[in-house]
């Protein structure tokens, strides 16, 4: 099981290429930025988490800049989006920085998606939030055909291109990993249906052998490969007892968080986080 980390990549925090070079030297295994492109200021949508929304969400890097940042100083870290908010990104620009950042990063991006939470910042970009999902699934399509085929097209309800042709293509194939973000039924189908992988939450009652079994009923009811979908949790517990369960159960990843802090505050962090990599 790998460990790596998750961040929100902030203007007051740690430099993103600082932190994957320090991220690399200690062990870590890959760096997970969150997005939000803006938050309106209505505040209409009431935070998941509850409580205020915290100042990090509206002060976050955009991820593919951050990330190439962080691979311009490391040469193994994973670089990964935890998660990108497919339903506000143009599919064809989305593609085109997937395809940019792997093949730069010498095939190390996974790209972590999801359909996001705030109403108002979704209807900015002109999606809407019960139509979200629909849109997702056909943008992570279109640019599945973008990096895989030399000249591609796509006709759906809300996505339509005639044939082009996009290069370069992403160094990993036939893409870099697709990991679908969410925890209910409906998520585990989607991420069966046209995903790589799973990148669950550990909310409460959260058991690690149940999670995976899910994962493979829903791998196996869409004609998949056993075994060929992955499992990645983020804000897993920073706890060896708890991680050793998780690998156990055949988690192949953990996300621990990066808190909100400065960069003093943030290395300090990571050195309290390193001794889970040798537990």
């Amino acid at each position: 099981m790998q460990i790596g980390v998750f961040y929100f990549p902030t203007d007051y925090g740690i430099d993103p290429g600082e932190l994957g070079r320090a991220l690399e030297e200690r062990g870590f295994e890959s760096l997970f930025v969150c997005e939000h492109t803006h938050i309106p200021a209505s505040r209409e949508s009431p935070f998941p988490g509850g409580g205020e929304l915290p100042k990090r969400y509206a002060h976050t890097y955009d991820p593919f800049v951050a990330l190439a940042f962080a691979a311009a100083t490391t040469t193994r870290l994973k670089l990964g989006t935890g998660v990108l908010l497919v339903p506000q990104r143009d599919p064809i620009v989305t593609a085109k920085s997937v395809a940019s950042l792997d093949r730069l990063s010498g095939g190390r991006f996974v790209f972590g998606i999801g359909g996001g939470w705030n109403v108002e910042e979704m209807a900015n970009h002109g999606a809407r939030y019960e139509t979200r999902f629909k849109l997702m699934r056909e943008r992570v399509l279109a640019m599945q055909a973008l990096w895989s085929q030399h000249e591609a097209s796509f006709a759906g309800e809300m996505v339509n291109f005639e044939r082009v042709w996009m290069d370069p293509k992403p160094l990993q194939k036939p893409w870099p990993p697709v990991l679908l973000g969410g925890e209910t039924d409906y998520t585990l189908k989607r991420v069966a249906a046209f995903c790589d992988g799973w990148l669950p939450r550990p909310r409460d009652g959260f058991e690690p052998a149940t999670a995976m079994a899910r994962l493979r009923a829903a791998e196996a009811a869409a004609g998949r490969a056993p075994g060929s979908l992955t499992a990645t949790v983020f804000r897993a517990p920073p706890e060896a007892g708890a991680l050793a369960q998780y690998r156990a159960a055949g988690i192949d990843r953990v996300l621990l968080e990066v808190p909100d802090l400065d960069r003093d505050g943030i290395l300090r962090r990571l050195d309290e986080l390193a001794p889970l990599l040798r537990a």
